[in-house]
């Protein structure tokens, strides 16, 4: 058998158990422990059937009221298609554009993305790949970063927000006025997220709605356990400062605990920025080196394929490491 033939041979089924592999690891990891860990975690609340207490007496009534609005909220969680998904990532990047408008700065993308490829000379069969990428994943890829610096932003000073609320409340002043101080003293997100309460109560909207397309456009875990709270103490009533300033503390806990867990991950974050920029900086030095060496990679078939699989296992690695590295708090 050829040399080249045996080379063909060999990168084709170390593509194949790569892609079985990788596809079995990703599926175990993103979808099966995912499912388990929820489950597992509303058997603990209670919002599903799990372990009985051993003295077999039922939740209180405040306890089962807060277990009703986690329903809710999961079977808000309908599967959505892709205009709708299109629209909903566009309102949490908060980005005053129509689904449609974004499709056709989506295509624009492609286009120049092609463009740029075939100007370098390359294969034109890499100009599909390259619209592709430049029509699917590089705009999705950037209004979900501005989504999650959007909701960063809003979490760094939602207990602070809180507080005031809390201070507002002991001072005598109408939940309501509390908003609209938020509303003025903090900057967009935040800001503007309470100044969209505050006029929507002024437009008679209830409180339920006003909570539901706050969490759409900021579905984050604290903004949802303010909601519950909101919601819960409508119903029950009680202490609302006692209440939103146990929430603020709990708060403040989770955020300690994600800077700690950040600091603690920082060394193992360098690490796996330094390997995975490894590969690209020893191809940059040897092409400007010695450009020859690195030539039939580009100009045989042998060396295309080669290419594609040192690029897919360098994909896999560090999707691997992106996963091990980021923990969800």
């Amino acid at each position: 058998m050829p040399i080249e033939t045996l080379v063909i041979v060999i990168t084709v089924g170390s593509v194949v158990a790569m892609l079985v592999l990788g596809g079995a690891g990703i599926g175990v990891t993103y979808v099966l422990r995912p499912k388990i860990l929820l489950r597992r975690r509303m058997a603990q609340i209670g919002v599903i059937d799990g372990p009985k207490a051993a003295d077999g007496r039922s939740d209180g009534r405040r306890q089962r009221r807060i277990q009703d609005q986690i329903r809710q909220l999961e079977r808000r969680k309908k599967k959505k298609g892709f205009i709708d998904s299109l629209r909903a990532d566009l309102l949490q990047a908060g980005l005053d554009l129509s689904p449609n408008t974004f499709i056709v700065i989506s295509l624009g993308v492609g286009v120049f993305g092609a463009l740029i490829y075939l100007l370098t000379g390359a294969n034109p069969l890499g100009a599909v790949a390259a619209f592709i990428v430049g029509m699917l994943l590089v705009p999705r890829f950037i209004i979900k970063s501005m989504a999650k610096r959007r909701q960063k932003q809003f979490t760094a000073n939602f207990a602070d927000a809180i507080d005031l609320i809390v201070r507002g409340i002991k001072s005598g002043l109408p939940v309501n006025e509390c908003f609209n101080v938020v509303a003025r003293e903090f900057n967009p997100p935040l800001g503007e997220e309470f100044r969209l309460m505050v006029e929507g109560q002024n437009l008679g909207m209830t409180l339920d709605d006003l909570m539901d397309k706050g969490i759409e456009r900021l579905p984050t875990a604290e903004y949802k356990f303010f909601a519950i709270v909101l919601q819960i103490q409508r119903q029950t009533g009680g202490n609302l400062a006692d209440t939103l300033g146990n929430l603020s503390s709990v708060l403040r806990q989770r955020k300690q605990l994600r800077d700690k867990v950040q600091a603690m991950a920082s060394e193992a974050k360098a690490s796996a920025m330094i390997i995975g920029s490894l590969p690209w900086f020893v191809t940059g030095v040897l092409s400007v080196v010695n450009p020859e060496y690195l030539l039939l990679l580009w100009t045989e078939p042998a060396g295309n394929v080669m290419l594609g699989v040192g690029a897919c296992w360098l994909t896999l690695g560090i999707t691997v490491m992106r996963k091990m590295i980021n923990f969800k708090i």
